[in-house]
């Protein structure tokens, strides 16, 4: 039997976080990871106490046909990035990786080609997280150094999506 990778236990992880998601869309998963230690977990889903868009049925990014990655302020949801930043400390998530899997919630398959959104990058530089892992497949993935991040400022580009 072969060891699983270091990086796709923690994705593990991260798709297993992903099904409390109560999107209607999209199923992120996100844990914060450093020195080997979970720092933190999170999932994308309404802000405590307001009704989950899953037990209402109904997105309004969906009711307006917005592509994915563009208009976010119209959605209910906190960011899986953005809930696991919540959760732990800045001086535990100094050099951390966050490890993040994103499933289809209509489909229950993997979402390859996915990545931060513009204001969680910008969460993720100021927690001082120091590589996001995203899974691409059961098996493969991309790992994006947040210093390029920084040094190609997306929000600059005058593109919106991922």
């Amino acid at each position: 039997m072969e060891r699983t990778s270091k990086e796709n236990y923690y994705l593990d992880i991260a798709q297993t976080v992903s099904e409390r998601s109560t999107c209607l869309r999209k199923h992120f998963g996100a844990i914060i990871v450093k020195n080997d230690i979970i720092i933190s977990t999170g999932y994308n889903g309404t802000p405590r106490g307001r009704k989950n868009c899953s037990d209402i049925n109904y997105c309004m990014r969906d009711e307006l046909n917005i592509p994915r990655g563009e208009r976010y302020e119209l959605c209910r949801s906190v960011h899986a990035e953005a809930n696991a930043i919540i959760a732990a400390s800045r001086e535990q998530m100094l050099g951390a990786t966050l490890y993040m899997s994103c499933i289809d919630a209509k489909t229950g398959e993997l979402v390859p080609n996915t990545c931060s959104c513009m204001m969680c990058k910008r969460q993720v530089i100021n927690a001082g997280i120091e590589k996001v892992v995203v899974r691409e497949t059961a098996e493969t993935y991309t790992v994006y150094n947040v210093s390029d991040w920084i040094e190609n400022d997306d929000s600059l580009s005058g593109k919106f999506g991922y």
